[in-house]
């Protein structure tokens, strides 16, 4: 009789397109994944993939079960969370976060989640969120924390948290009156996100002037590197002030008064429509438990 990890396998070896990536998800090796997609085909009597040596498609019938094992699998999900304590719940979620995240509460989530949730691994992986987004769409990642939402259809969003972007400069800076007009900020060296995330083009857009040059933006994928540019004077940065909330206590950082408005950053949870995440679906409402108490009490 067909068994819940046989069509776990399936499922991922369908959906990822590899044996290989369906081992690396599923924590076993390759070999092991064959065995079961050769045990499924002899039981159905059937063949569920088509194989050359550069890549596998699923059959007519590979097509069908896939539906069916997306069933079943959904609804085991919902029977071990609805019937099952939160330690019963197994398994390794691959985790994507941006560093503006892994800046501010991310550390309050893992807490969190492993006292909830002590049996499931995170592998963690801190990048760009439109690298998240790649990943996520390749199946190579179960849930990012990312900027969002992602409008692709196949991809569920939870929203988490928005941060207000502001103009943050050394106080040893001579910046002249505030507040500062475009032109007198164009002067100045911008440091912000970098230009494959959706804060740079924006930022761009607020600061173009056709009749004068180009705005002079530096973008950089390292919140620590520009916030290390902003305290050596370089230039103003955009950034959250709350990735720097010591920085500004401490009077090494001062928020800049302009009179730009930059839209502020939202951030999305966001995983696979597919068995509703799996893990991913839990892992992203307590994401936003956290993120609410962090809003709230940023600093308790």
């Amino acid at each position: 009789m067909t068994d819940f990890r046989s069509l776990e396998l399936f499922y991922w070896v369908a959906e990822l397109n590899s044996f290989s990536k369906a081992a690396e998800r599923a924590n076993t090796t390759q070999p092991a994944v064959s065995q079961r997609i050769a045990a499924l085909e002899a039981e159905f009597g059937v063949k569920l993939f088509e194989r050359n040596s550069r890549s596998i498609s699923l059959t007519h019938q590979g097509r069908k079960l896939v539906d069916y094992a997306e069933r079943f699998l959904l609804l085991r999900t919902e029977m071990v969370a609805d019937v099952g304590s939160t330690v019963a719940m197994k398994g390794i979620l691959r985790l994507g976060v941006s560093e503006t995240i892994a800046q501010t509460w991310l550390s309050r989530f893992m807490e969190r989640a492993h006292a909830v949730y002590p049996n499931i691994v995170i592998d963690l992986t801190v990048d760009v969120s439109p690298t998240m987004r790649d990943l996520l769409g390749r199946g190579e990642l179960d849930l990012a924390f990312l900027l969002g939402p992602l409008g692709d259809p196949t991809m569920a969003n939870r929203e988490l948290c928005a941060y207000s972007l502001a103009f943050i400069a050394s106080p040893d800076l001579d910046i002249g009156e505030e507040p500062l007009s475009l032109a007198r900020i164009r002067s100045f060296p911008i440091i912000t996100y970098p230009k494959a995330t959706s804060p740079y083009p924006r930022l761009r857009e607020a600061l173009n002037d056709p009749s004068l040059p180009p705005p002079r933006i530096f973008g950089n994928s390292s919140l620590t590197t520009i916030v290390r540019m902003t305290l050596d004077r370089i230039g103003l940065s955009v950034i959250p002030p709350i990735v720097v909330q010591k920085e500004l206590s401490e009077g090494r950082l001062r928020i800049v008064q302009t009179s730009l408005t930059v839209p502020d950053l939202v951030f999305t949870a966001a995983f696979p429509l597919a068995l509703m995440g799996g893990l991913a679906q839990p892992m992203a409402e307590l994401a936003q438990e956290v993120a609410r108490q962090f809003e709230v009490a940023p600093g308790a």
